[in-house]
């Protein structure tokens, strides 16, 4: 990611859906007036989902996710059409492009449409429906296709080999998807202009070489708008800057891997958290997860415990996720577990195997796939925390960590 451009869990992902060869691919390329995918006559040419980030008016910075048609056949076809549903769990806006040369009828729109957009309808992704080339349509076949779709569906009829109703499409998109941001802040709502934030950042062999990550870049970001003032230490200073501020801060944010140092050096009277619980709250559910955090103290020996991480990087010898979570676990529990690890999109359907899920911040995924996830683990019942809650429990301080957000830190939980 650019220094100037949206991070991609920021950006609206909007979706394109529909059977091998109904034109997805090319209505991305009429949507955005380049030929960003790639676009063949012979069925399946897409055979991964592909994901674009782009910005796009009226609708501003999007994500493009092209998929692969919902009526590839065979083992390998239905691995695909697998895939093509799994992007349902990250899509703010879903397109379903249907082939109007084939002047599809009630029985054809059952057998692959249909099952669509009732997992649309019970996920509550908004949907537009396009039938692309419909210069090859009648108005009566026209009227015929769109008396299939219950509303509120809206049908567009598009052509993205002539541009029509291209507009159109892109218009009707950015009035679906207008007011589904949250707003929320990160943590901005709790500052005032003047406040000071001291944010703790390590700098390891598993830190970035020239940059910051971005949880790090984005906070920095929310208390600037907030006027508030950002100061940033390595955790062996935080001690040495809080010295030398003239006013204590209203708040220390730390990187979780530096919890308990960062604990012992912040005074009682300065409000103490994370990067990761913030993220918990901005696109998770802070309840949960801290709750979450405390079913640690339940596990059983040989319970196995799911480690899940949103993005996929390189892993360091002092991995957080694979190396120092699993020591924190035994120390503080002196029991053994079983440990399973998933990154990226990759994230189990069925957690019933789990005794409990810690998951990321989850920075790389937007609030749709995050909260996908955490009501999975909600629905089967399985405990899930983040890397921030999970650590405060393990070092005895999470009441401190959550008393920003809370009056009494065990409220709701």
């Amino acid at each position: 990611m650019g220094m100037n451009e949206t991070p991609s869990a920021n950006r609206i992902h909007i979706g394109l859906f529909g059977r091998r060869n109904a034109g997805k691919s090319s209505l991305i390329n009429a949507m955005t007036g380049q030929d960003l995918a790639i676009v063949s006559n012979i069925k399946g040419t897409t055979t991964d989902p592909v994901q674009k980030a782009m910005e796009l008016l009226p609708l501003g910075p999007v994500v493009l996710i092209d998929t692969p048609g919902l009526d590839d056949t065979g083992e390998l076809g239905a691995a695909r059409v697998r895939k093509a549903h799994q992007m349902l769990h990250k899509t703010d806006l879903a397109i379903l492009v249907i082939d109007g040369a084939q002047r599809p009828d009630e029985t054809t729109l059952r057998e692959t449409e249909q099952p669509l957009l009732a997992a649309l309808k019970a996920q509550k992704i908004p949907c537009l429906i396009a039938v692309n080339k419909s210069e090859l349509l009648t108005e009566e076949e026209k009227q015929k296709i769109a008396s299939y779709f219950q509303k509120p569906a809206e049908v567009l009829f598009v052509s993205a080999k002539l541009g029509r109703q291209i507009k159109e499409l892109k218009e009707h998109a950015a009035h679906l998807i207008r007011g589904e941001g949250s707003g929320r802040k990160i943590i901005g709502d709790f500052l005032n202009p003047g406040d000071i934030a001291v944010l703790v950042i390590p700098i390891d062999a598993s830190a970035p070489k020239g940059r910051l990550i971005l949880p790090q870049q984005q906070v920095i970001r929310d208390c600037l708008e907030a006027g508030a003032i950002a100061v940033a230490a390595r955790e062996h200073e935080l001690q040495e800057t809080l010295r030398q501020l003239a006013k204590p801060p209203k708040i220390v944010i730390t990187d979780s891997q530096a919890f308990e140092r960062a604990a012992k050096d912040t005074p009682g009277d300065v409000y103490l958290t994370s990067f990761s619980i913030l993220f918990s709250r901005y696109k998770g559910n802070l309840i949960q997860q801290a709750a979450g955090a405390k079913a640690i103290r339940t596990l059983k020996e040989g319970d196995v415990v799911l480690i899940s991480e949103g993005c996929t990087h390189h892993r360091q010898c002092e991995d957080i996720g694979t190396v120092k979570l699993p020591r924190w676990l035994l120390e503080y529990t002196g029991k053994n577990f079983r440990f399973a690890y998933t990154s990226g999109n990759e994230f189990p359907q069925d957690l019933s195997e789990y005794a409990l899920v810690i998951h990321c911040g989850g920075c790389t995924l937007n609030e749709r796939e995050m909260q996908y996830r955490l009501s999975c683990a909600k629905k089967q019942g399985v405990p899930m925390t983040n890397y921030g809650t999970a650590i405060a429990e393990m070092h005895g301080i999470l009441d401190r960590s959550l008393a920003l957000f809370y009056e009494d830190p065990q409220e709701g939980l």
